[in-house]
Formats: C-alpha cells, structure tokens, sequence
C-alpha cells in the first residue's frame, strides 16, 4: 500500500553547528524525529500525546542514514516523510532532507520504529486506529 509523504520545513540554529563549522551528524536524526512529531499532529491527526495519553509510544529499533551533502548555520531544510510499511509492532518510515534553497537531498534513510507500552517499555501490537490514521 502506498502511503503518502509529507513535509516540514525548519531551520539550522547555532547549537546545531559542530567544530568543522557544519551541523553535527547527529543533529540530522533530531532532525528528521522533530519533523515526524510535528506530522503526527498535522498531518495524520493523531498527535503524540494522544499515544502517551493512551499509554503507548514508539522507540526507535533500528536507523540507516547516508549523508550527501553538509548543511551550515542558518541553512533552511525540508524533511519529507512517508511510511515505508507496517508490521504487527512496528512501522517503517524513510525520509529525505533537502536543502529548500536549491532542492538538494543533503541526506535520506530509513527508521524501523517498535510500537511500546510505555508502563513495560515491551512491543504492542498497532491498535487499527492507528493504521487507519497511517494509511493517508
């Protein structure tokens, strides 16, 4: 099934910069879990919060990332999303970053999440609600 793909745009801040004077490889993952959040409520309409509230969560089991091309301070970003699959526990979502200035990819991969109990921190099987709200 495809799933579609969305975007969010931010901004390198100073924090972000590393002693050779471009954003710490790190910073690309914060990245891509800031635009994922903010998907969550925007574009799925299910929030977060909505999962902690429930008493569930996600965990990050797995992440492969290739970086193409640096990013420096004040460089504005665009982070596509889409989920790549579904399991029983777990959801795939590959991504890209670009570059908004000139639509470069500067880096793309792919997180395997574990849907999680957050009173166990065990896997749980995706309630339907929650692949019904995937599954735009």
């Amino acid at each position: 099934m495809p799933y579609s793909t969305f975007e969010s745009e931010l901004t390198v801040r100073p924090d972000d910069i590393d002693m050779n004077n471009h954003v710490h490889f790190s910073k690309y993952l914060d990245y891509v879990l800031a635009a994922r959040y903010d998907q969550m409520k925007r574009c799925y309409g299910m929030a977060m919060e909505e999962f902690v509230a429930k008493g569930f969560g996600w965990v990050v089991k797995s992440c492969q990332i290739e970086y193409k091309r640096p990013l420096a301070l004040a460089d504005t970003i665009v982070v596509r999303t889409s989920i790549d699959g579904l399991t029983k526990t777990d959801a795939f979502v590959k991504f890209e970053i670009l570059r908004k200035d000139t639509g470069k990819t500067v880096a793309q991969g792919r997180f395997e999440y574990t849907h999680v109990r957050l009173d166990t921190g065990r896997a749980e099987v995706i309630p339907e609600d929650v692949i019904r709200h995937y599954s735009v």
